[in-house]
């Protein structure tokens, strides 16, 4: 198992008065599965290029296991990476895809086909080896693809938007398959994904980029719970945020006085909670609300509610909010726990 850091990395194209990625300080731990998340544009797939050796950066250092690898050709970087198309060769086998980097290698012909025949069987495609690419569904040709990724045995495994071109039941099953066989390899992985649902899902981090920068790198739980900004708050569906001040562990604004949580940012100028943190219905805190719209999303109903001129929205379970209507008061709370002040915003 190997770490992966990234110095100041930085890449310019000509065509951009900015760079694509602007002096990028991250370390992906070794066995670890991080996420690299971001909008379209934000330059997630111009750092896996980079890492694999595929372009080459103006700035800035990559280490593999302590070792640098930025003046090294992708074959001896020991860096494997999966695109979002499978990209296997159509006149080949399964198998003998598969096996391709390993010929490549020199490896002997029964040891090929002894690592391919157990790769196929741990990615469940036992018995296809003998069909060709076309033969083959898309989350089959996604499977062989990451075979012949992980027969390799590689340092570093970079997978870029696996998911996003299969359907929703596959994106399912392939994302299953992707957590199972990292555990079970504990091979040091990087997921570009757009997407932050499957970036909570799949990675134990998630590093996200906000126009080539690093806006937060941290566990899932941290950055919806703690993000580091407005911005990230927002990138992960953040919709509450409340100006005033904080001072000796409350923060004032049109509400009142909220009280902090401890641990909180000394000195912010924003309130934000998350809409599926409030609580509706009474309690000892609760606060008198009235519902100006009820919008039904399936799994949840949101909740636009006014808190004496103060719109927040909230998203509950839809059974709890089937009675509410426009119009109607109800009491809602606002959990201390779940207020987190952000700096600067």
């Amino acid at each position: 198992m190997t770490a992966l850091d990234l110095a100041g990395l930085t890449k310019r194209y000509p065509v951009n008065t900015a760079p694509t990625v602007q002096a990028l300080d991250l370390t992906v731990e070794s066995g670890s599965l991080t996420a690299l998340l971001g909008p379209s544009g934000s330059g997630k797939t111009t750092v896996m290029k980079l890492i694999a050796g595929l372009l080459t950066p103006d700035e800035g250092d990559i280490r593999l296991g302590g070792q640098s690898i930025r003046d090294l050709p992708p074959e001896r970087r020991r860096v494997v990476m999966v695109f979002q198309s499978p990209l296997l060769f159509p006149h080949m086998t399964v198998a003998e895809n598969v096996g391709f980097g390993l010929r490549m290698r020199g490896v002997a012909p029964s040891q090929t086909a002894a690592r391919t025949a157990a790769m196929l069987e741990k990615v469940r495609l036992t018995g296809l080896g003998t069909r060709r690419p076309v033969e083959l569904s898309g989350g089959q040709q996604q499977r062989a693809a990451l075979a012949r990724a992980l027969v390799l045995e590689p340092d570093l495994l970079l997978l870029d938007e696996p998911l996003s071109n299969l359907d929703a039941s596959l994106r399912d099953e392939m994302r299953d398959l992707i957590l199972s066989l990292q555990r079970e390899t504990g091979v040091t992985t990087l997921v570009v994904t757009h997407d932050q649902s499957e970036a909570v899902i799949l990675a134990d981090r998630i590093a996200l980029l906000l126009d080539g920068r690093l806006a937060q790198h941290a566990t899932p739980d941290e950055i919806y719970r703690r993000p580091a900004s407005r911005a990230v708050a927002e990138f992960f569906g953040g919709v509450n945020f409340l100006p005033g001040q904080a001072a000796g562990g409350v923060f004032q604004s049109d509400l009142g006085p909220l009280p902090l949580p401890p641990g909180h940012i000394k000195g912010g100028s924003v309130l934000t909670i998350r809409p599926e943190a409030i609580v509706l219905g009474p309690g000892p805190d609760a606060r008198d609300a009235t519902v100006l719209a009820c919008t039904f999303l399936g799994t949840q109903t949101r909740v636009e509610l006014d808190l004496g001129g103060t719109r927040l929205q909230a998203l509950t379970n839809p059974w709890a909010a089937s009675e509410l209507a426009p119009g109607d008061r109800v009491d809602v709370t606002l959990p201390q726990d779940a207020l987190w002040l952000l700096s600067g915003s």
